[in-house]
């Protein structure tokens, strides 16, 4: 078998496709808003994004991200260890360890960076890494570049984690978990999974990339919500969902941080984000943490849209929480109903093996604030067409709705 072999399955499911939409292949030809894109030409509602506060498009947001663009040009063309640590990435720093009542900051230029240099970092081959099962791949790759022994958890196990956590060495072991997972769509149970760390001297990474913003009284998320932020070693987080850029951070009170400026593979050797990406942040994290009614308007949406899906008869994800998980099972009919939906106007995202199990495809939906009532209803709309079209919903879920 040559390297390009293992490549053919692959290339055989797409081709089964045909000329229908492609999973994971889908290409915006122009953005008229958070919630309004172009796909193939066609006007298409969007609830598929990431965008939870559609503050990249806030004229605040882009305001500051065309002047830093003017003022320092496309790109820093550089590492942030090289010549690419600009006096906004220092000041973005601060900013947020300031808003988390943490002494340190570190940006990264992705959020997926985030995770694999702060782990692989941390961790050596003489450590242990203890993750949920359902971790990000981020965090997955994190622990393999680290070289360390790596556990693995049932989902949102506390028991599990502390049973995992009595046979390792005090000191020498990470826990990584999220607050809010992306597939599922529920929350991790953080005081009991930073008491078990307690007891055991491991040390607790939180990544809260789909949180932030959305849950606390503050939007700082999760552990914030839970009353647990005090307790959490390594808080991580992301620029591309509620901050509406590109880029992760990570904050904690150990100086320790400060050292993964000059170890961190990641971010030693990636040029770092660009002014215009750290400018507009900037303004975002500010819009975010001053105006909390986006959160309400994003609670609002969210209770919308999960009673009209409930309503419509489809299996919805337990947790309430942004993403909106749509249970169907096959994947074939998955794909049917994603194509369907799209071709009706409406871009949601898909999860397919081997991302879940192969009877446990589904659609997974996300809410933003933007969003207004008459777009939640017609996405609502959409579902209802589609699904019954495709024979997904019963007659009778659909008379009744």
């Amino acid at each position: 078998m040559s390297l390009l072999d293992k490549l053919a399955p692959m290339s055989e499911r797409v081709r089964a496709i045909g000329d229908r939409p492609v999973p994971f292949d889908t290409v915006i030809d122009e953005a008229n808003g958070p919630c309004e894109v172009v796909i193939g030409g066609r006007p298409t509602l969007m609830c598929g994004s990431n965008n939870y506060f559609g503050l990249s498009f806030h004229p605040d947001v882009i305001a500051a991200a065309q002047e830093a663009a003017a003022r320092f040009g496309s790109a820093t063309t550089g590492s942030r260890v090289a010549s690419g640590t600009l006096r906004l990435h220092r000041e973005l720093e601060e900013d947020l360890a300031a808003a988390f009542g943490m002494r340190q900051g570190l940006v990264f230029t992705t959020g997926y960076q985030a995770n694999v240099g702060l782990i692989s970092s941390l961790c050596g081959p003489d450590d242990v890494a203890v993750i949920d099962v359902e971790s990000h791949a981020s965090i997955y790759d994190g622990t393999r570049l680290s070289g360390a022994r790596v556990f693995a958890f049932r989902h949102n196990s506390a028991d599990d984690l502390a049973r995992k956590l009595a046979q390792q060495p005090r000191g020498r072991c990470l826990v990584v978990v999220e607050a809010l997972y992306s597939i599922a769509g529920d929350l991790a149970p953080l005081p009991e999974i930073a008491a078990a760390c307690r007891e055991a001297g491991a040390f607790l990474a939180v990544d809260e990339a789909h949180s932030f913003g959305a849950y606390g009284a503050h939007g700082l998320g999760c552990a914030e919500a839970q009353g647990v932020l005090g307790q959490v070693d390594f808080l991580v987080g992301t620029f591309s969902k509620a901050l509406g850029g590109v880029g992760g951070f990570c904050v904690s009170n150990h100086d320790a941080l400060k050292t993964l400026h000059f170890v961190a593979r990641p971010y030693v050797f990636t040029a770092s984000g660009s002014a215009a990406t750290i400018a507009g942040v900037r303004a975002a994290l500010r819009i975010l943490l001053a105006d909390r009614s986006l959160n309400a308007r994003l609670w609002e949406n969210v209770r919308r849209l999960r009673t009209g899906l409930a309503q419509l008869g489809y299996r919805l994800g337990a947790t309430a929480s942004p993403i909106v998980p749509v249970r169907i099972g096959a994947a074939d009919r998955a794909i049917a109903l994603w194509q369907g939906l799209l071709d009706a106007g409406l871009y949601v995202n898909i999860v397919l093996p081997p991302g879940c199990r192969a009877d446990a495809c589904q659609l997974r939906t996300s809410v933003t604030s933007a969003h207004s009532a008459a777009q939640i209803d017609r996405a609502l709309a959409i579902f209802e067409w589609v699904g019954r079209d495709l024979a997904i919903l019963s007659a009778a879920a659909c008379s009744s709705s």
